[in-house]
């Protein structure tokens, strides 16, 4: 199955960049700098460049609040970067050992049953088992241990 790696929407990342509010209603932290490991961007789906300015930031990757529209910290590039084009695996799941990986629904709720930690090396197999079943629309990449967004897979 083709797989299409998503990174957050150019335009949305443009207004949180200027100071939008992000999930919890506040302008992104801003000031920390990074050591070019540890600070994955949600956008070019890379580490934030050693040096380089990054913004800390609560993100909901769904369109409602919801009981399972969940929120978590995630950081992003503080300056321009470009979007992950979304063809093959992205550095941002190189970055941990394991990955919690769950299915969503077209309505954006959970598919039961289909929440699991992932080894590294077995996330893109795991969202394709997933995305075959007709109920799932989109799978949610999380950190297994911090429980933050990293991306969402769909169907080519």
């Amino acid at each position: 199955m083709n797989l299409v790696f998503e990174a957050m929407d150019s335009v949305e990342v443009a207004a949180l960049r200027a100071g939008g509010p992000d999930a919890n209603g506040l302008p992104p932290e801003r000031g920390a700098v990074s050591s070019g490991d540890g600070a994955p961007c949600r956008h070019c789906l890379g580490h934030v460049p050693a040096g380089e300015e990054y913004l800390i930031l609560a993100h909901r990757p769904f369109p409602a609040l919801q009981p399972y529209a969940e929120c978590g910290p995630i950081f992003l590039c503080a300056g321009d970067c470009a979007r992950w084009p979304g063809e093959g695996v992205p550095p941002i799941l190189r970055t941990s050992p394991d990955y919690l990986v769950k299915g969503y629904t077209a309505d954006h709720r959970i598919l039961y049953g289909s929440g699991r930690i992932v080894v590294q090396s077995g996330v893109e197999a795991y969202a394709g088992e997933l995305l075959a079943d007709p109920n799932v629309a989109f799978v949610d990449v999380r950190s297994a241990r911090n429980n933050c967004f990293q991306l969402r897979i769909r169907r080519r």
